[in-house]
């Protein structure tokens, strides 16, 4: 469950890879990191855009590596109705 959030997240979708990847706790791990602000290795221009965004309602994206290093992403659109996680091949 995640709480205590800096926006909401919306709609959860994931895509089919990432669900045969990614283990599913690591993934809700990373979700509440997101949902806090916490956005990952993004480089710090995009964490810049991404302060910006939570203010004027753009798209949001953190980066995260799973314990096998298996480097995936979190998007959260700029209405805040849907949050998808993918990895980078499924863009």
């Amino acid at each position: 469950m995640i709480t205590q959030t800096k926006f909401p997240l919306g709609r959860l979708v994931a895509t089919a890879n990432l669900v045969a990847t990614i283990p599913p706790e690591e993934v809700f791990s990373a979700l509440q990191r997101h949902a806090n602000g916490d956005w990952g290795d993004v480089s710090d221009e995009d964490r810049e855009s991404n302060e910006e965004a939570l203010i004027h309602y753009s798209r949001l994206m953190s980066v995260y590596s799973s314990k096998g290093e298996i480097t995936f992403w979190i998007i959260t659109e700029w209405d805040r109705s849907v949050t998808t996680v993918l990895l980078p091949e499924d863009y």
